[in-house]
């Protein structure tokens, strides 16, 4: 039998001054101690902000050449970036093959704790091999700790594949080594709760995650402004929001941004395309697809015509 790592020298791992009579606080003593210690996760994110930028590039440069972007991890870590790839879909129009998220044991550990999955290796790699990652792809490994052995034998696995690598982590680089293409340390200190990362590092890791497909998708032309213009049309609250983007940036009535709404097919990026530059949907179908989904390039190309 191996003997059993040690893991108490983690900055993830170790005790927090701050907490020390945490069993013996006040409920709102409690809660303006978290408050004090999650503005640490701010501060963490602009620490990281060199290689956090250097991942939407490649996630970006991966989804405009068919290639996917991947998050895989453990418990919350594997969560989290399950979460982030769920959501992209609705608010981008996104194909669910293009941005996926792996978890250690698979859709049953999102809501039962797997993590005694997460000490093998070859699981992370066996993942890897039934995505089938190749070269056009971006694999983003999440560990809190940065230990997860099977983070770690995804992240190699893909490497030999030729996929991008990111690594994301809240521990320094001296204490866990990673080969990858970008290295994100997200240093947010000890936990309130010793070792609980699901706190802020889990806060952090969401921070990051939203950063990176936001980026991306920014990139990609899926947004005009700081608006969603790829939404997905799916439910009341999602008709809404498209039409209330139609109404501020064309100025149309509703009932007229309505019309335009439906004779794009509940496509607001057409829509406005089909608006703007006074085009008929096929038109605008077109010209969308030969400008890869920019908005903003479609204008210039019918204004150009």
């Amino acid at each position: 039998m191996q003997p059993l790592p040690e893991r108490g020298h983690l900055l993830t791992e170790q005790s927090n001054p701050a907490s020390q009579n945490l069993d013996q606080m006040t409920a709102l003593e409690l809660v303006d101690l978290f408050n004090q210690e999650d503005a640490k996760v701010i501060a963490a994110i602009a620490q990281a902000r060199e290689p956090l930028a250097a991942a939407v590039d490649y996630a970006a440069s991966a989804l405009r050449q068919s290639g996917r972007l991947f998050y895989i991890g453990a418990g919350t870590s594997g969560r989290l970036g399950v979460l982030d790839a769920a959501e992209c879909p609705p608010t981008f129009c996104t194909d669910p093959e293009q941005v996926q998220g792996i978890i250690a044991g698979g859709a049953g550990a999102l809501v039962r704790s797997s993590e005694d999955l997460e000490d093998r290796a070859e699981d992370g790699a066996a993942a890897i091999a039934h995505h089938h990652v190749h070269a056009h792809d971006v694999v983003v490994g999440i560990t809190a700790g940065g230990t997860t052995p099977y983070v770690h034998g995804a992240l190699q696995a893909a490497r030999q594949r030729g996929a991008k690598t990111v690594f994301i982590a809240c521990v320094p680089k001296n204490q866990v080594e990673a080969i990858v293409d970008v290295d994100i340390r997200l240093l947010v200190g000890p936990e309130i709760l010793a070792g609980s990362t699901r706190l802020k590092a889990g806060t952090v890791t969401k921070l990051a995650l939203n950063i990176i497909s936001t980026g991306a998708m920014v990139q990609l032309g899926k947004v005009y402004g700081n608006r969603m213009i790829d939404v997905a049309v799916t439910n009341t609250k999602l008709h809404d929001r498209a039409l209330r983007i139609l109404c501020d940036l064309t100025e149309l009535p509703r009932e007229e941004a309505g019309r335009l709404l439906e004779a794009s097919g509940r496509k607001v990026k057409l829509a406005l395309l089909m608006h703007w530059a006074a085009v008929d949907r096929a038109t605008g179908e077109r010209l969308l697809a030969e400008q890869h989904g920019n908005l903003r390039q479609a204008i210039q190309a019918a204004q150009t015509a």
